[in-house]
């Protein structure tokens, strides 16, 4: 194992945690940063992680982070924002501040988490702010790899299948965006930290760009189902047509500064991210599990009277 030490920025985020411990866990020091003050500090000092407080928006704060680091992984980011400038100032400026300081320190390795989200047709203002930040990282003057992660979950939901779970339970008829026929490859957060662990030191990864997405592609009505079907809850849905839904949204966009349907939220759901895994499966032996595995280790088993045909659309890896 390398004797210099990896930072992780984003270390306070439920991914960041899981990956210092794994980190920790394999032998590599581990520097996280945090923002200052945040009350997730003292467990990551717990696990035996260095730990710095920081912004990324704000590069004074930033001075010396990676002073004798080999590996940088690059989490600090942020996906829901009712403040479309918020994207840019966190994940494209804050990404720049971050590689400038790996620059100066030489850093050998920059390993920067983006989204499958810049793949869209259409893409929303997260969605170009992590595309500008993947252009920055592969700037960089030394070595890179840039990892796309697909839909995330975890025994907690994930941030953003939590909050389409609860707006799906939130209704005894669910009016759902579109026909639902969206592909999705949804990611257990587990086989992510795994992934991640094995770029350490992995020379095969620099200057590549690599898909970590679940080893099932379901279409995300049917992905619906299945996680509804986990919870007892499952219900009829009624589909409202996509243009209609973006007209409302636009409407409530002026009128609410927090609206409960924006445009970014619609994209997610009528946007395919099924991504391939197969070059990181290759390269670094990763080795994700099927949606339907996940969910059941997350969940526990599929609860009595919940339908069964949510699983007829799910596809292997080919």
């Amino acid at each position: 194992m390398s004797e210099r030490t990896i930072l992780v920025t984003g270390a306070a985020g439920v991914m960041g945690k899981r990956l210092v411990a794994r980190l920790l866990a394999d032998g590599y020091r581990v520097r996280s940063l945090v923002l200052p003050g945040d009350p997730e500090r003292e467990r990551l000092v717990a696990l035996g992680s260095e730990v710095c407080e920081g912004d990324v928006r704000n590069p004074e704060t930033l001075r010396g982070i990676c002073t004798g680091i080999e590996t940088v992984y690059h989490l600090a980011a942020i996906i829901i924002s009712h403040d479309a400038s918020v994207f840019a100032r966190i994940n494209r400026d804050g990404t720049a501040n971050v590689v400038a300081e790996a620059d100066a320190a030489g850093v050998r390795h920059f390993i920067y988490v983006s989204s499958a989200s810049v793949t869209y047709p259409k893409r929303t203002p997260y969605a170009e702010s992590k595309l500008a930040a993947e252009a920055l990282v592969a700037a960089r003057s030394g070595e890179y790899t840039i990892i796309r992660p697909t839909l995330v979950y975890d025994e907690h939901g994930g941030q953003e299948v939590r909050m389409f779970l609860d707006a799906l339970r939130r209704f005894p008829i669910v009016p759902f965006i579109g026909p639902g026929d969206a592909r999705k490859r949804p990611v257990l957060s587990d086989d992510i930290v795994d992934g991640l662990a094995r770029l350490a030191g992995n020379p095969i990864a620099f200057g590549k760009l690599y898909n970590f997405s679940g080893a099932e592609a379901i279409c995300i009505r049917d992905f619906a189902h299945l996680l509804l079907a986990h919870h007892a809850a499952d219900r009829p849905f009624v589909h409202v047509p996509v243009a209609l839904c973006r007209g409302v949204a636009r409407v409530l966009a002026r009128v609410m500064a927090k609206p409960p349907l924006t445009l970014s939220g619609i994209a997610g759901l009528v946007n395919d991210a099924d991504l391939d895994p197969s070059d990181a499966m290759r390269d670094l032996g990763y080795r994700p599990i099927g949606v339907r595995e996940g969910l059941v280790r997350c969940f526990g088993p599929v609860r009595a009277g919940a339908r069964s045909s949510h699983s007829q659309r799910v596809q292997d890896v080919p």
